[in-house]
């Protein structure tokens, strides 16, 4: 028998071996033990009826990234002693309902949420790579539905290209995270904290072709302000209309021009009572040539039970002489999010949307977030 042919010798070699890769692996964890890697993310998927202003017909869809973009990946650290660390993060975005990578099918590359690594101490933090947009932390933490590109009136203002009939785009330039970065981050002082933003452009003889920034959060018990300001000349990724950084490069320009430059600027502010949370937002930006967006944002946290109602509105005025007629959009959220564990909730949120001269749009979302 097959069984047999293992004689007393060699079992005797093999426990050796076994005793000594246990011995081997007991040497190593004083070695790992200051170092932590964690498999993280997020999984959002909704089934919609969606349409916005300007679409003439109802889409039905299963979608991902209701309430959060879904998003998978790597973080960690290690302990370096004296209170220094370093950190990296590897993750990236998904689309849960079919299974794709990226936010969005085109150009995204894998590791599009983070790419980064820094160090961390007394000093503050610094980090270097692909990470945040200064305006990604004041937009999403001051409106009640959060990162939702879905349903986040501020967020579909500020953030998501359209390409349906309106021809309407996004307001701020240059993505929510940027590439070739290095963002230095203050320690905290009395609950204010800051984030130095610069986004080299890597473009030959070109020094002055880059992206910069900085945000202010500030935190002490019910009231929350924050502010940021950034200069974009650099879109993410860059092969994405190259040289032009105007809201975004489907708006039709009767001048024929476009932005090689915007600048925006920001301020938020929330306050917790005990019935409900308040937010308020206003943002402004410019580009190099005669055009502007200015947007406005209130919203309200309600707690109800194990989850909360939400509701937010924002209005934008696009003005200037590139564009020609002044445009108004006005989009409003109603919704509720219940929380099923501290990993999972459920939510239902109605939209309305509407553009200058263009038909009125709304949608309803019905979805599950599950965090691990």
């Amino acid at each position: 028998m097959h069984h047999n042919c293992i004689t007393d010798k060699t079992r005797q070699k093999i426990n050796i071996l076994q005793i000594a890769a246990l011995l081997g692996s007991a040497a190593a964890i004083p070695a790992m033990a200051q170092t932590t890697v964690n498999v993280t993310g997020l999984v959002d998927t909704y089934l919609g009826s969606m349409k916005y202003s300007g679409d003439s017909n109802r889409t039905s869809a299963v979608n991902s990234g209701g309430m959060t973009t879904s998003w998978f990946g790597f973080n960690g650290s290690e302990d370096l002693g004296d209170g220094l660390k370093a950190n990296f993060k590897l993750t990236s975005f998904f689309r849960a309902d079919t299974g794709e990578s990226g936010r969005f099918a085109g150009n995204e590359t894998f590791f599009s949420r983070d790419a980064n690594v820094g160090l961390s101490g007394n000093f503050g933090q610094v980090s270097l790579g692909r990470d945040l947009a200064p305006n990604f932390l004041p937009s999403i933490l001051f409106n009640p539905f959060g990162d939702s590109f879905a349903f986040s009136p501020l967020i579909l203002h500020m953030d998501v290209p359209w390409f349906n009939a309106s021809g309407w785009t996004n307001t701020t330039a240059g993505d929510t995270g940027w590439s070739n970065e290095i963002i230095y981050t203050t320690p905290v002082f009395a609950g204010l904290k800051a984030n130095l933003h610069y986004q080299f452009g890597e473009q030959a003889g070109q020094t002055g072709r880059n992206n910069i920034g900085a945000n202010v959060l500030y935190f002490n018990g019910p009231l929350a302000l924050t502010a940021f300001y950034q200069r974009v000349k650099v879109n993410n990724p860059l092969e994405l209309s190259p040289g032009n950084v105007q809201p975004a490069t489907n708006i039709p320009l009767p001048t024929g021009e476009f932005a090689t430059r915007q600048s925006a600027w920001f301020l938020g502010a929330s306050y917790e009572f005990t019935l409900a949370k308040l937010f308020a937002t206003y943002q402004k930006t410019t580009q190099d040539i005669d055009l502007e967006d200015k947007t406005l944002q209130l919203g309200t946290s309600i707690p109800l039970g194990k989850g909360a109602i939400l509701a937010s509105w924002a209005n934008t005025k696009r003005d200037g002489s590139a564009i020609g007629q002044p445009l108004k959009r006005n989009t409003t959220s109603v919704g509720y999010d219940y929380n099923l564990s501290k990993r999972t909730d459920v939510y239902a949120i109605y939209m309305v949307d509407k553009i200058t001269d263009q038909s009125t749009g709304n949608s309803l979302g019905l979805g599950i977030r599950h965090r691990f």
